[in-house]
């Protein structure tokens, strides 16, 4: 209660300052007054406040001082009687600035954990604020340098095939307690990295680790010899799949708590010339409500999207390649959507986001739980709006425009590369044209770029040379007041010069010459001339817009869009 308290007069004074809040900040602040979250990382995890306004907003409201992280200096003697999941659940860490033992904390309202870690310091020391992503940062560093795995006992040699291999031995060397700490730590890391996917590869020389953070493939310190094979195995009874059997190709789950962290891991394996791969694909649940205002749409975009949400039925398609936010658009959408007066019910593949007041299922094939026979058991529900997770064949896509065409608004993806794309491919699906023209409401077809780390990034000052040549080959021309960066790199982003990611997005209204369009001569072009024609921002003018405001640079909106 006395957190919540804290939290509450804290969002109060937010709400009440001009200077630390913009006026779109300040309404999402006055809706959590109604319930304010129990602590600073939930205030952050909502996604209403930056790391830096959240961290500038506390060290005013509790009168502490900032962190100066790059300084920061780690001490075996300061955390040798913490542990560090203790450590990380409470977002305070013991280190040394300039030389004196401070206590870097991220949420002052976790006041029993910070006095925790002060009694097992020994002394009162000052406490300093850093933001969330600063202390991730701060865990990555910690565990990466000063915690190593330990080595466990290698295997016996010529013990490779699954027949002579000893099951116990190898259940025993997997649930042994340096293996599970390997483990452990290995899954810590990529939650401090919000790291999507853990890929485990064997190699003629040794077992090589990547993470893919923000869409890319992060190279991590190989796992030793002696334990890869325990880790793998480890990874292995979590999710439920056969640890004896190497040379089929595996998939499973399991859902793992990590500190406070639930997430969920689909793992697949497969057998290769160097041994057995293994990649885990990393869902972190409990995620809370997206507001689809923060998605990064233009202006133009948002309202477009939200007159065609308003509609009382329709087909909405929400297009773009495999991990592209497909999913957080739609599941956005739907909180926009979700009222008490309104009955709303999901098929899902898998379920990504838990959104309460929605009926939410998971599509199981092995008991022939489709899409298409969901959707068929839906409309005997009585629903208003449906979600379908992926409209894969022409089954499914004959029952979601009749669902639209009969008062369901129903929202759904496919796998395209453009918004006019998405029409031929419905098409394709046996969709015939005049139930399209008729159904089809709007379409977004969406990539994700790369955020440039706003603490390295450099501008851009050379309007010369190859760069600039294909910005003015693209019809790109520098404007006054333009604040053009590019990527550096730093210790806070991992020396990629970019942290986390935004989305840039086209989005096509069927209006009545689309409609005309689609009914006579479904040709891609002819769409995408017209609703160009119409006002459309593409992806590429969505994503130059977005390098003019130094959200991303050029080479990440070129990657995507080319």
């Amino acid at each position: 209660m006395a957190n919540t308290t804290i939290l509450a007069d804290f969002v109060r004074y937010l709400t009440a300052s001009d200077e630390l809040i913009g006026p779109s900040e300040r309404l999402s602040l006055e809706r959590m007054l109604k319930d304010p979250p129990a602590s600073y990382s939930g205030l952050w995890e909502s996604g209403v406040l930056s790391g830096d306004q959240l961290a500038a907003a506390i060290t005013e409201f509790h009168g502490l001082g900032r962190a100066a992280v790059d300084r920061v200096e780690f001490r075996h003697e300061l955390t040798e009687d913490l542990s560090p999941r203790f450590l990380r659940a409470a977002w305070a860490l013991p280190a040394l600035e300039r030389g004196q033992p401070i206590l870097v904390i991220a949420d002052p309202a976790r006041e029993e954990a910070i006095e925790a870690a002060v009694a097992a310091l020994g002394r009162r020391v000052e406490m300093k604020v850093a933001t969330f992503e600063e202390m991730a940062m701060l865990f990555e560093r910690l565990l990466t340098r000063d915690r190593a795995p330990e080595a466990v006992p290698a295997e016996p040699a010529g013990r490779d095939a699954p027949a002579e291999e000893d099951l116990d031995r190898l259940h025993d060397l997997a649930s042994g307690a340096p293996i599970v700490r390997a483990v452990d730590q290995l899954l810590e890391t990529a939650l401090s990295l919000s790291a999507t996917d853990i890929h485990i590869e064997p190699q003629p020389d040794g077992v090589r680790l990547r993470m893919r953070v923000d869409g890319m493939l992060r190279t991590m310190q190989p796992l030793p010899n002696e334990i890869a094979r325990g880790v793998v195995s480890r990874i292995k009874i979590l999710a439920g799949l056969n640890i004896a059997e190497h040379r089929l190709p595996q998939d499973g789950r399991a859902r793992i708590t990590i500190n406070t962290t639930r997430a969920d891991f689909r793992v697949a394996t497969m057998p290769t010339l160097h041994g057995e791969a293994l990649v885990a694909r990393i869902l972190v649940k409990g995620a809370e409500a997206l507001d689809l205002s923060r998605l990064g749409m233009a202006p133009r975009d948002y309202s477009i999207l939200n007159t065609q949400l308003a509609e009382p039925h329709g087909l909405i398609v929400v297009a773009g390649p495999t991990g592209c936010g497909k999913t957080t658009t739609l599941t956005a959408a739907l909180s926009s959507l979700n009222s008490p007066e309104r009955k709303i019910m999901t098929i899902e593949d898998p379920i990504e986001y838990q959104v309460a007041g929605v009926s939410q299922t998971q599509v199981k094939p092995s008991i022939n739980l489709t899409f298409a026979n969901a959707m068929r058991s839906f409309l005997r529900q009585d629903p208003d709006i449906m979600m379908v997770g992926e409209m894969r064949d022409s089954e499914t896509a004959s029952i979601g425009i009749q669902a639209a065409l009969t008062g369901h608004l129903v929202l759904t993806t496919l796998h395209t590369n453009s918004a006019a794309d998405a029409v031929i491919r419905l098409v394709d699906l046996g969709v015939e044209t005049f139930l399209l023209a008729s159904a089809l409401r709007c379409v977004i077809a969406q990539r994700l770029v790369r955020r440039l780390c706003e603490r390295c990034r450099s501008p851009v000052t050379d309007t010369t040379g190859v760069e600039a040549a294909a910005l003015a080959r693209r019809g790109f021309v520098p404007r006054p007041g333009d604040t053009c960066f590019r990527a550096v790199g730093c210790p806070y982003c991992g020396d990629s010069g970019y942290r986390g990611r935004v989305g840039i997005f086209e989005v096509l209204p069927v209006d009545a010459e689309l409609s005309g369009l689609i009914r006579e001569d479904v040709d891609p072009q002819k769409i995408q001339a017209a609703a160009v024609g119409a006002g459309m921002t593409t992806m590429l003018d969505d994503g130059m817009a977005k390098y003019r405001k130094g959200l991303t640079s050029i080479e990440e909106v070129l990657r995507v869009t080319v």
